[in-house]
C-alpha cells in the first residue's frame, strides 16, 4: 500500500529523532525553501513544538517522516489529530543517504533533510502510519514483552546451569527436567549443596516431589538413590560459598520472572478472549493461547495493509531474498525485517506440525529434499502465510478438513505423500 499522493498538507517535516534531541527540516507546502531546527526530546518541549505547528498552520494537516513505528516520539505524535506520520525503514534511509554521500558520513541535521526530501519527492512510495485500536496495540506490546521475559529467563537458566555444573551437578538431575520449573526453584531454594541435601530426611524430599506432581514412586526412588550415592564435586569453601550465593541470586530472579510471565499470560488471555479477531486466529492448528495472540498482532486488523500474501511474507522476512548478478544467483533468508514477527510465524509453523497432518507431511517432504530443519520450517511458514492471509482477508476461520479436500481436488503431492505414509 502507498499513500494518497493527492492528499493536501500545509507542511512537510523530516525528523531525525534521538534520546536527547530531535533535529527537523520543515518546508511550507508550495515553497522550495526549507528551515532546519532542533528541539529537546523531553515531552514538554515536544508538546510545545506541536502546539506551535497547530497555531502556525491553523490546524491543517501536516506530514511528518521519521525512522520508527514505535517509541516515545511517535507515541506523542500519534495522538495529534492534524499530524500524519510516514515511517521510513532505517535501511531505506541509509541507502538513500549513501546514494548522495559515498563517504557514508552520517549527520543528524543531514538525515532530517534527507527524510524531508524523501517525504516530498517520494511520498507515493510511503504509507501513512495508521495505528491499530488500543486493545490490539496493547496486545502487541504485551506479547512482545512476554517473549523478552522468556528470553531473560533463558539467559538466567543458562547461568544457573553453568553454576551448578561447577559445584553441584547432581542438582540438574534431582530438580527435574526443567531448571526454571517451580520444582527446581523450590528445590534449589531449600538445598543449595549436596551435603545439605544429604542431611535431609528422605520423607521430606519425597514430599517435595509429590507436591510438584512427581508421583511415580520409581522416579522418586531413583532420585533418592542418586542422593545417597552422590559425592560432592568440590569441597573448596571458596568455590562452594561463591557458587551458593550465585545460585541463590539466580533462583530468586527466575522465581520473580515466572510470576511475571503468569501475570502476562493472564492479561494476554483476557484481551485475546475479548478481541473480535479471536475466533479467526484461534482456529489455526498449533496456535494455542501463546501463538494465536501473536499471529493476531502480526497480521493486525487493517485489511488494507497488505495487497498480497507475498507482501506479508516479504515484510516478515519469511520470503527468501534472491540476488542475481550476471551468471551468479544467490538465494538467502531476509535479515532486514521485524525479528519478533518473523519469529512468530517460524515458531507457529513448527508447532503446527504436531496438529496438522498436511503441515507435518510438507515438512517431511522439505527435509527429504535435503533442507535443514529451520529451512524446512521457513518453507512451511511461507505456505502458512498464504493460508492465514486468505482467511484473514475473507474473515473466515480455518478448517483443516476443508483445506485437505482442496488439496485433494487440486491433486497436490501432499495427498500422495500422506497416503503412502499412512
Amino acid at each position: 500500500m502507498v499513500c494518497d499522493t493527492q492528499a493536501v498538507y500545509a507542511a512537510f517535516i523530516g525528523i531525525d529523532w534521538s534520546d536527547q534531541k530531535h533535529d527537523y527540516c520543515l518546508s511550507v507546502a508550495g515553497s522550495e525553501s526549507w528551515e532546519v531546527g532542533q528541539i529537546d526530546s523531553c515531552p514538554e518541549v515536544v508538546h510545545a513544538w506541536v502546539n506551535q505547528l497547530r497555531q502556525r498552520f491553523s490546524g491543517k494537516p501536516v506530514a511528518i517522516c521519521l525512522e520508527q513505528t514505535k517509541g516515545a516520539l511517535i507515541y506523542q505524535l500519534m495522538a495529534v489529530d492534524f499530524i500524519e506520520v510516514y515511517p521510513l525503514n532505517p535501511q531505506a534511509l541509509a541507502n538513500y543517504r549513501n546514494a548522495f554521500c559515498v563517504s557514508r558520513a552520517k549527520d543528524d541535521p543531514t538525515d532530517a533533510q534527507l527524510l524531508w526530501e524523501y517525504l516530498v519527492k517520494h511520498r507515493n512510495r510511503l504509507r501513512v502510519w495508521t495505528p491499530e485500536d488500543v486493545d490490539t496495540r496493547l496486545l502487541a506490546m504485551l506479547v512482545e514483552d512476554r517473549r523478552k521475559m522468556l528470553d531473560l529467563r533463558t539467559e538466567l537458566s543458562n547461568k544457573l546451569t553453568a553454576a551448578l555444573k561447577a559445584y553441584f551437578p547432581q542438582a540438574l538431575h534431582l530438580s527435574g527436567d526443567k531448571i526454571t520449573s517451580s520444582l527446581a526453584c523450590e528445590f534449589l531454594q531449600r538445598w543449595t549443596t549436596l551435603p545439605q541435601l544429604k542431611r535431609c530426611r528422605d520423607k521430606t524430599i519425597e514430599d517435595l516431589y509429590k507436591k510438584h506432581h512427581v508421583r511415580t514412586q520409581k522416579t522418586i526412588d531413583a532420585r533418592l538413590d542418586l542422593i545417597h550415592k552422590s559425592v560432592p564435586l568440590v569441597e573448596d569453601p571458596a568455590i562452594v560459598e561463591t557458587s551458593v550465593l550465585k545460585v541463590q541470586s539466580l533462583v530468586r530472579q527466575i522465581v520473580c520472572i515466572n510470576e511475571d510471565i503468569q501475570r502476562y499470560d493472564q492479561r494476554i488471555a483476557h484481551l485475546f478472549d475479548a478481541h473480535p479477531e479471536r475466533d479467526l486466529f484461534d482456529s489455526f492448528p498449533g496456535a494455542g493461547p501463546v501463538m494465536a495472540p501473536r499471529l493476531l498482532v502480526a497480521m493486525g486488523t487493517d485489511r488494507e495493509r497488505y495487497d498480497l500474501a507475498l507482501d506479508v511474507a516479504t515484510f516478515t522476512g519469511i520470503a527468501p531474498v534472491t540476488e542475481r548478478s550476471g551468471k551468479h544467483t544467490i538465494v538467502h533468508w531476509r535479515l532486514a525485517c521485524p525479528k519478533f514477527v518473523r519469529q512468530t510465524f517460524h515458531e507457529f509453523a513448527n508447532l503446527s506440525r504436531h496438529q496438522s497432518t498436511w503441515a507435518q507431511a510438507y515438512y517431511e517432504i522439505q527435509r527429504g529434499r535435503g533442507k535443514s530443519h529451520h529451512a524446512a520450517i521457513r518453507a512451511l511458514a511461507f505456505k502458512w502465510i498464504r493460508i492465514i492471509y486468505r482467511c484473514w482477508k475473507q474473515r473466515v476461520v480455518y478448517d483443516e478438513a476443508k483445506y485437505l479436500k482442496a488439496l485433494m481436488h487440486s491433486g497436490s503431492p501432499l495427498i500422495d505423500f500422506m497416503t503412502k505414509a499412512a
